[in-house]
């Protein structure tokens, strides 16, 4: 018998209905060599207000990740939310997977959009991934960086140290990208501070189907090239001013990255930590995690730059 209501589908046309709303247009970028963008972006760019790039994390899409902070943000940035390589409706016929070819499509398609410097840049999970990379890359177009619980300063070897829920790259994959309910489950465990303990199957179902089944393979892919041969050695200092804003009971990156990227990042980077939250903030604590964006990219910005360094330094830290 033919499925005749998904009511994920039907969230994602409302999500979509939302973006729109706030002023965003969906748009796809051709960036060649068989490489499609897709990114919600400002009807008008007004050259007054800065820019800001919202980076998703693994999950869904962008929307499904972004939508409760959209509109206040829009109010003042030129905002643009792009999905990552396959996500949404963005892929790539190339056999590159690294976060680094990532953060290059991201600003490629930026500067499609005649944006070629000046914009500030949020990244949350696999997506802080991304930002990092796009501050490391492009220092003279990333003006100032915010990471929510992104763990770049992990290392190969951590896993097998049994920092992590999972005990092996391919466990992490079956988690991060269910394919049954009971994986579902897990991963919403491990997600969340409070996670919701009643859900039907058939709506796990449901959203494994519409979310979960597209580019399969090539996020495993995404996921391997994330953690093969990663050592703190190798990171990049980036040197725009940095927040860190991180859930205090993260399973996915647990607070020890976090300190430990702010000593790798030292006085250029602050740490936030937000009480009672797990990894997915934007979820559960979606109006304090907009409350740190505000001071740190919104209220500081309006300082005359001799004045900036001061007001980041007297914000209440964790």
């Amino acid at each position: 018998m033919a499925k005749c209501f998904s009511f994920i589908a039907a969230k994602d046309w409302l999500l979509r209905y939302s973006f729109w709303k706030t002023g965003l247009k969906s748009t796809t970028t051709d960036l060649g060599d068989g490489t499609i963008m897709h990114c919600w972006v400002p009807q008008a760019h007004v050259e007054s207000k800065p820019t800001l790039v919202l980076i998703h994390g693994f999950g869904a899409n962008a929307m499904w990740q972004w939508n409760d902070i959209v509109s206040p943000l829009v109010a003042h940035f030129n905002l643009y939310v792009p999905d990552l390589l396959f996500f949404g409706d963005s892929y790539t016929s190339r056999p590159e997977r690294s976060v680094e070819f990532q953060a290059r499509c991201v600003v490629a398609m930026m500067e499609s959009h005649g944006v070629v410097r000046r914009m500030n840049v949020v990244g949350i999970s696999y997506g802080g991934f991304v930002a990092y990379s796009m501050a490391a890359l492009f220092e003279e177009k990333v003006e100032r960086v915010v990471l929510c619980c992104a763990g770049v300063c992990m290392e190969e070897k951590d896993m097998e140290e049994g920092m992590f829920q999972v005990k092996s790259v391919d466990e992490a994959t079956s988690v991060l990208l269910p394919q049954s309910p009971a994986k579902m489950k897990d991963l919403i465990r491990i997600s969340f501070y409070k996670p919701v303990k009643v859900l039907p199957s058939c709506f796990l179902n449901d959203f494994i189907e519409v979310m979960c089944t597209e580019y399969l393979q090539e996020r495993k892919e995404l996921i391997h090239a994330l953690h093969k041969d990663r050592k703190q050695s190798d990171l990049p200092k980036i040197t725009q001013p940095t927040l860190l804003i991180w859930g205090e009971y993260d399973q996915i990156f647990p607070l020890e990255l976090a300190h430990r990227l702010k000593r790798h990042l030292g006085e250029n980077a602050e740490l936030v930590i937000i009480k009672n939250a797990g990894h997915a903030i934007n979820a559960e604590k979606p109006k304090e995690m907009y409350k740190h964006f505000k001071s740190f990219l919104i209220d500081s910005l309006r300082l005359p730059p001799h004045k900036q360094e001061n007001h980041s330094n007297g914000r209440k830290m964790d």
